[in-house]
């Protein structure tokens, strides 16, 4: 039942944006298949959107990971307010031109909405939540929906975040993250990337996604893989390269980071007690963002800072849980030392210099 209803709200939200019969039609045509469980038929011939970063001519690849929810804010609860949202758009704007949202949501199209109303110079990959769960086809179809109504702000669509690395705890089968990719890209004109940990890309099994896609959008977290500072630029070297020599494919850095707290009393296999070998605090993020900065300077590669702001909704209860603690801004929306000690060229955003 939840997830017939969500097909029909599905469904009404295209019927309301399509303006003409027949892309009403293409609409359900699309909805049926995809509760079908029918895969369309590949591109032919494949060729290449590009993921093109930029505004006004400047590149715009230095970009932030943004999640909206503040104290006491939750997915599937308390949502934040518009003059929030604007609120941290503004900040955003100051520092960055691309940002990356999680979810085709209520949330991102009121983002996307002030963008466009306050005329902020803000550019998005739109993020679909893919869980093998009764949501999946209602987000497929509402990014469809997105994509297509601010097309002058979102500039790629990335479906499903980190759900074929083997530790993910939304994994789902290879042939259904596929039907949803062709899908997306076989109904909008951006190109199309899906979200994954280098621990995935790096493996041949990976080249069965990465034929659907335009362009690979990889995650690698030198904290949650055991790396001090002074290791962190060549093992991200590293992981690119070995990414790029499996795939034909164009690769952006999709997630990178650097906590400021964690809580080493957490052990066990993937917990953060057991993994993190280096120093999570305000200084060592400096240190950190310095290093990401040079290393985007010397590679050239979109890449996502993950994140924005901390969100204290994530991870356990304490409040030192690694989850809650990788933003550059603390939750209440103050920059943290690590930010503020950073002189961020607000004219062409290229370069962190130090104060």
């Amino acid at each position: 039942m939840i997830r017939t209803c969500l097909i029909l709200i599905a469904i009404a939200i295209l019927f309301a944006a399509c303006g003409k019969s027949g892309r009403t039609e293409q609409a359900v045509s699309t909805a049926q298949q995809l509760e079908a469980g029918i895969m369309p038929p590949p591109a032919e011939p494949f060729e290449i959107r590009a993921f093109k970063s930029y505004l006004d001519e400047c590149w715009i690849g230095k970009a932030i990971s943004y999640g909206p929810h503040r104290k006491g804010q939750a997915p599937g609860g308390e949502s934040p307010s518009d003059a929030e949202l604007e609120e941290d758009l503004r900040i955003i704007a100051e520092h960055w031109n691309l940002i990356r949202v999680y979810n085709a949501d209520d949330i991102s199209e009121k983002i996307f909405t002030i963008i466009r109303e306050k005329q902020l110079p803000i550019r998005v990959m739109l993020g679909v939540w893919l869980d093998a769960g009764p949501g999946d086809i209602a987000n497929t179809l509402r990014a469809i929906d997105l994509a297509g109504r601010f097309d002058d702000i979102v500039i790629a669509v990335s479906v499903g975040n980190e759900t074929q690395v083997e530790w993910s705890a939304h994994r789902m089968n290879p042939s259904d993250l596929i039907r949803h990719i062709r899908t997306i890209r076989n109904n909008v004109f951006q190109p199309v990337c899906t979200a994954d940990d280098y621990n995935f890309w790096n493996k041949d099994a990976s080249r069965e996604i990465a034929r659907e896609i335009d362009f690979i959008a990889l995650h690698m977290h030198p904290l949650w893989n055991g790396k001090t500072i002074p290791e962190t630029a060549d093992w991200m070297t590293q992981i690119v390269t070995s990414v790029e020599n499996l795939h034909d494919r164009p690769i952006i850095v999709g997630e990178i980071g650097w906590a400021t707290d964690f809580d080493p009393d957490r052990k066990g296999p993937g917990e953060q007690g057991t993994l993190v070998k280096g120093s999570a605090t305000v200084a060592t993020q400096e240190e950190f963002l310095v290093l990401l900065d040079r290393w985007i300077d010397v590679h050239r590669k979109p890449t996502f800072l993950f994140e924005a702001f901390d969100e204290s909704w994530k991870g356990g209860s304490g409040i030192h849980e690694i989850e809650k603690n990788w933003g550059v801004f603390y939750e209440d929306r103050t920059p943290k030392a690590s930010f503020e000690h950073i002189d961020y060229d607000k004219h062409n955003k290229k370069n962190w210099r130090r104060k």
